[in-house]
């Protein structure tokens, strides 16, 4: 299977592939999951495209370009991902010991389901309403103003005569500030009064805000200055002075503290003192009736904006027919190529609607002139579903075969970064649940849930060291700098001490590191094993190049423990194991091939892997002269197959080195089988797994063979890294032997 696998191969730029993403989109269209409508969206005005949600960031930039995101009303085609809403989300809860709980926690949020209520409050003379959802209908009694969005119908309506008001509009449009996401910044509708309809004395200034989301919900807000952060910000800065309103207090002494509370807790006003927060929203919805208010449910999810104005991507599948109409272009003619020999600048609108010849056709229906929709798709939809071509990659006729689907999907493992939490990952899902569901291409996953991915690792990220001016921040070119010692640079020019700090390799904080030429001064290996040692698989990485030379000294000791290492002809797998020195190494040795094993095939915990094989090591050499060459030798050799996956070079050479002039002389270390555990050192005496912990914190796990006593366990950790972070130096004041032996706490101060 592992051969089979190894195979195949996707390259999504390809038109053997985007042809079956063209497919996928009719697939789409088909089932009334793909359609065209008119809408606000991102706009990069550097790139000249659409951009979705997802793909702004959370200071409103561009995922790409980096350029201030515009609010632009165009014609774009969508998925429908918001049909899948309710799936998406509840089953997240399948993955909850498979996914790190940080991307199912964005992908939750993301989606954004909320149980609350829409209030209707009368504004103006006339007859208009304005609608609001609000998850704290208890807070009702506090509202002291309403804040439309710049896109709300009601402003709209009142911007044509108002030329201050389209002259904010225009302003919140084009010329942004960078901190307009979270922006105070308001208009005064001046005339313009709300009426709070659980209060009909109550009467609310009217606002248009930046803060309120365009396209979400009811573009509406109900502000509480006095129980929510936001809205207390926003109204001390455009209403500064005047009274902030309390409704609500906490239930109990133990929950005051400084500031506003926004928390539930108890009415204290009116009529409704006293009722808790749960009982005021049940009163208010029955005091209001169905004509004020009503419970309902929001959802922050919206559907996907796929169309982009780029030459990249998949052209979209679809011809536009002053007589017909939209219409998709048939399965036989796919794929719809990318013209060639027009001018790409990449900026500038979509190249392809440059490219006369390319768009101008027939229509599929009548013959008629026509013309082809010139956008091209987001190349997230490519991404989202190639983990499923795998299975059948040269399939000319169908994304792939439902047979082999169902008996290869999910995919077991998927490594990637966090950035995607909320892109490819919930692509992907959205695509898989459509595949398994209404296009029946996958019809009996095997998770139920149709899951793309059964385990997923966020790999962390290599930081780099970072230097940074302390008068000015800027950050500082290598050749700016210059080293009085090794570890301690001053700036040339002011001669001052630079800041220092390990952060996101990029080039414009001049913090890259090159592998190759790592790689060229410590080799390879050294440089791979020490990424994986320096840190947990998911915890981000500062690189110090200074401390690879532990991982070069290991296996130049490995190098050498080989070399002198005695052959023995024919040893057998298990060799006779009879002193205490033998059996202290034996079951060194087996105790890192069940770790290795666990972390290459469950844990992913290389970084552990590598300190175990050099404990290995060690107890190699510490033991050799007490036990026989037959086990020394199979220790030796088992610990080389144990290193080829992290050091393929050194471990093949060591493997020439141990069996130079044998009859294994000219076999392959890679090729050999992978070690299994001999139980028989763990069936001789009774070993736990025990918890240690300093000051209450679990910090790692060791196992012990016997009784579990804390003189046995201290002896066992010292000289672990661990033993030398949390209690070297220090005092241990007492230990805690808990949990039946499962547990050795080490109070230390």
């Amino acid at each position: 299977m592992l051969k089979w696998w190894v195979l195949q191969e996707v390259t999504t730029c390809s038109p053997d592939y985007y042809a079956h993403t063209q497919r996928l989109f009719l697939y789409l269209l088909k089932h009334n999951l793909a359609y065209r409508a008119s809408s606000v969206v991102n706009w990069d005005p550097v790139d000249e495209t659409v951009l979705a949600n997802e793909q702004v960031s959370p200071t409103g930039h561009s995922w790409r370009s980096g350029a201030l995101v515009e609010k632009k009303e165009l014609e774009q085609w969508f998925f429908r991902i918001t049909a899948f809403k309710e799936q998406l989300l509840a089953d997240l809860e399948s993955l909850k010991d498979s996914w790190p709980e940080r991307v199912r926690t964005m992908q939750r949020n993301w989606i954004g389901k909320s149980v609350g209520a829409k209030v209707r409050f009368p504004v103006g003379e006339g007859c208009a309403v304005v609608e609001v959802f609000t998850t704290r209908l208890d807070t009702l009694q506090g509202v002291q103003y309403l804040a439309l969005s710049i896109s709300h119908p009601l402003v709209h309506q009142l911007a044509e005569a108002n030329g201050e008001l389209r002259r904010f509009i225009d302003d919140s449009k084009t010329g942004r500030r960078e901190d307009d996401v979270t922006s105070t910044r308001g208009f005064r509708l001046d005339g313009m009064v709300a009426t709070n309809p659980l209060d009909s004395g109550a009467r609310l200034p009217v606002f248009v805000a930046n803060y309120v989301v365009e396209g979400y919900g009811e573009e509406a807000v109900m502000g509480v200055p006095g129980h929510d952060m936001r809205d207390h910000t926003f109204w001390c800065e455009n209403c500064p002075g005047e009274e902030i309103k309390t409704v609500v207090e906490p239930s109990s002494s133990k929950e005051t503290g400084d500031g506003i509370f926004t928390d539930r807790g108890v009415l204290t006003c009116g009529e409704y003192k006293g009722l808790t927060s749960a009982e005021a929203h049940q009163t208010f919805l029955e005091t209001l009736g169905n004509e004020w208010a009503e419970e309902t449910t929001q959802w922050r999810l919206r559907d996907w904006l796929v169309s982009r104005q780029r030459y990249w991507g998949a052209p979209i599948p679809i011809i536009h027919c002053s007589s017909c109409g939209t219409v998709p272009v048939s399965e036989e003619d796919l794929p719809v190529l990318l013209p060639e020999g027009i001018s790409i600048r990449g900026r500038g609108g979509s190249p392809l609607a440059k490219a006369e010849e390319w768009v101008n056709v027939p229509c599929p229906s009548c013959g008629e002139p026509a013309k082809r929709d010139t956008d091209t798709m987001d190349t997230f939809i490519d991404s989202s579903w190639y983990w499923a071509r795998y299975v059948d990659p040269k399939n000319p006729n169908q994304l792939f075969d439902a047979e082999k689907a169902d008996k290869l999907l999910p995919v077991d493992l998927y490594v990637g970064g966090v950035e995607h939490a909320i892109l490819h990952l919930l692509y992907s899902r959205f695509i898989a649940k459509f595949l398994a569901g209404p296009a029946g291409l996958w019809p009996n996953p095997s998770n139920n849930t149709a899951e793309p991915f059964k385990k997923l690792v966020t790999q962390g990220m290599v930081h780099g060291l970072t230097y940074t001016d302390p008068n000015t921040g800027r950050f500082l070119k290598p050749d700016e700098l210059t080293y009085e010692t090794p570890s301690q640079p001053k700036i040339k020019a002011s001669g001052l001490t630079p800041n220092k700090s390990y952060e996101k390799m990029s080039k414009s904080k001049y913090n890259g590191v090159d592998p190759l030429t790592c790689i060229a001064t410590h080799g390879a290996d050294a440089t791979r094993a020490h990424i994986l040692f320096a840190a947990p698989v998911a915890d981000v990485l500062n690189w110090d190049e200074d401390k690879i030379i532990g991982v070069r000294r290991f296996l130049l000791r490995v190098l050498k423990r080989a070399d002198i290492c005695t052959f023995v002809e024919s040893p057998p797998s298990l060799p006779e194991i009879s002193t205490p020195q033998e059996r202290k190494l034996w079951k060194c040795l087996n105790d890192a091939v069940r770790s290795v094993t666990e972390a290459f095939s469950e844990s992913l915990a290389m970084n552990t892997t590598i300190s175990d094989l050099m404990k290995l090591e060690n107890a190699i050499e510490s033991e050799r002269k007490d036990c026989s060459v037959a086990v020394v030798y199979a220790a030796t050799q088992i610990m080389l197959r144990l290193l080829a996956p992290i050091t393929p070079a050194v471990a093949e050479e060591a493997w020439e080195m141990l069996h130079r002039g044998t009859r294994l002389e000219g076999s392959k270390v890679l090729q050999q089988p992978w070690p299994q555990v001999d139980t028989r050192v763990f069936e001789e005496a009774d070993v736990k797994d025990v918890a240690i912990a300093f000051n209450g914190k679990v910090r790692l796990t060791v196992q012990v063979e016997g009784e579990v006593e804390g003189g046995i366990v201290r002896e066992l950790l010292r000289g672990r890294k661990e033993w030398e972070k949390w209690a070297s130096g220090k005092e241990i004041v007492r230990v805690v032997v808990a949990k039946g032996g499962k547990l050795v706490n080490f109070v230390v101060r």
